[in-house]
């Protein structure tokens, strides 16, 4: 409910502890509005990166700009941080800006009904919350995906988001799928592997990595003269920027990654055989490049097999392919990616007139700026539809989408109405995403970023700063007080 000792204050219920969640708590905060609840199903923050604890688990963007443009960090371990120093820089800050004490844990939001003024929000062992302002802040990569294979393995069997406690020393292990997981936690283990078999429905374009261990002249220049790191994430910014550009229009940079793909790829795979299924069968950019030096030679090790038969079945022994082989191992990984197009899955929201949030998004996924909905009043989605990037950070994003929550805040505070997005705003925005995105890249082939009815509802079609830029006044004008019609 609205704070009684700030009657003009809303409160604001944000669902997920990761980056977006707190985020935009933090800016929030920042601005004034401190009754904020963060509800996080999980036992503890950190999202993606708490989660995902597969051996090298790493960003594939500079640890300069994959964080808050609040907090810096001059003690980053590498350019591009693994797991565990960006968890800790996540509890780090957490704990700095005094954010813990607005996140409820084991609390896993199931249901989210609009009651006319408020957002009143159940989670799956029954408790309830009440809030003036819901933003849903739980990501596009939170829900793993592992395929419905017929038949039942007798071994260890696990999605690489779900890393159990296990040792894989002189095991033979299948790993199904070669996305941006497969291709960190492969080199990972392969060392530890008795046999390896790799499953790949699609190849992937991966080239170099451009990494490096700072050393402690890099962290002493860092924590002295700050503008040191500072040139670093500008540069980078401008980099990524070029690369955003490249989906948009194939450009030198296009050209200089494809070329610099096929060297690595030729360097480390002498198998002609082998080089081959490597060789990717679609448009440079229409699936995720990846970023890694060590995939490649991995791959070629003798002890390593790739396979690009189809996955038809499991049995107790091992995996079977559409050639008929079964192929024997100890254990199964599952390195088969997320449920990108799905939104907000599992929780079933309702706004006006009783509508649910899927049936407004049968179709796809659509909202105005990737954070707003016809129909759901004081809803604001963060890294919502067609708001992912082919490169650069996400956080930039993620920022521009806080600040945008914060006016809307703002507008509440000063006395607005509830605020829903008017349909006619709503719908030229998606009708220009399409637009622009139904020619794009990403539109050329099957991916994650696509419904199954070829609609591409996760990617942003241009620049970070085109973004920044289009969230960055809040227009009443663009809302009308939600209207009932039944």
């Amino acid at each position: 409910m609205t704070s009684p000792q700030h009657p003009s204050r809303p409160s604001v219920l944000v669902i997920g502890a990761g980056f977006a969640g707190l985020g935009v708590a933090t800016q929030l905060k920042t601005a004034g509005y401190d009754d904020v609840t963060i509800l996080e199903r999980s036992d503890d923050i950190g999202g993606v990166w708490r989660d995902n604890v597969y051996p090298d688990a790493a960003c594939d963007v500079p640890s300069s700009l994959y964080s808050w443009s609040w907090a810096p960090n001059p003690d980053w371990g590498r350019r591009y941080a693994k797991q565990p120093d960006i968890l800790a820089y996540i509890h780090r800050e957490a704990d700095r800006l005094d954010l813990r004490r607005h996140v409820v844990t084991g609390a896993e939001v199931v249901a989210a009904d609009w009651t006319g003024s408020q957002w009143k929000v159940r989670t799956a062992d029954g408790r309830s919350f009440s809030a003036d302002v819901l933003v849903p802040a739980v990501g596009q990569l939170s829900n793993p995906v592992v395929p419905d294979v017929p038949g039942e393995f007798a071994g260890p069997s696990f999605h690489s988001a779900e890393w159990p406690d296990i040792d894989l020393r002189g095991k033979r292990v299948a790993v199904v799928g070669t996305g941006a997981s497969a291709i960190q936690f492969v080199p990972g283990i392969v060392d530890d592997v008795a046999a390896m078999t790799v499953f790949q429905r699609s190849a992937a374009y991966v080239v170099p990595k451009t990494d490096r261990a700072y050393t402690a002249l890099h962290h002493r220049a860092f924590r002295a003269l700050p503008a040191t790191q500072g040139f670093g994430r500008s540069l980078t910014w401008h980099v990524t920027e070029l690369f955003n550009r490249s989906f948009i229009n194939p450009n030198l940079i296009t050209r200089a990654l494809k070329l610099a793909w096929r060297a690595q790829m030729h360097r480390a795979v002498r198998d002609p055989e082998l080089r081959r299924k490597l060789e990717p069968d679609y448009t440079f950019g229409c699936k995720r490049v990846l970023f890694s030096n060590d995939w490649y030679p991995a791959l070629a090790r003798p002890h390593v097999d790739v396979t690009t038969e189809r996955v038809v079945g499991l049995e107790e022994q091992g995996v079977r392919t559409a050639d008929g082989v079964l192929h024997e191992v100890d254990v199964v990984i599952w390195g088969t990616g997320f449920a990108a197009t799905d939104f907000l899955a599992g929780v079933e929201v309702t706004g006006v007139d009783g509508v649910r949030l899927a049936e407004e998004w049968v179709n796809g996924a659509h909202a105005h700026l990737g954070i707003t909905v016809p129909g759901f009043p004081n809803l604001f989605v963060m890294y919502g539809p067609n708001t992912n990037l082919g490169g650069s950070s996400i956080i930039g994003m993620l920022e521009a989408q806080g600040g945008y929550v914060v006016q809307a805040v703002e507008a509440l505070a000063a006395g607005a109405p509830p605020l829903s997005v008017r349909r006619d705003v709503a719908t030229a925005w998606d009708k220009e995403m399409q637009s622009r995105l139904v020619d794009s890249v990403w539109a050329s082939c099957a991916n994650w970023y696509t419904t199954a009815t070829g609609r591409v509802t996760t990617n942003w079609p241009g620049l970070v700063q085109e973004y920044k830029d289009r969230t960055a006044r809040f227009d009443a004008n663009d809302f009308e007080q939600p209207q009932p019609t039944r």
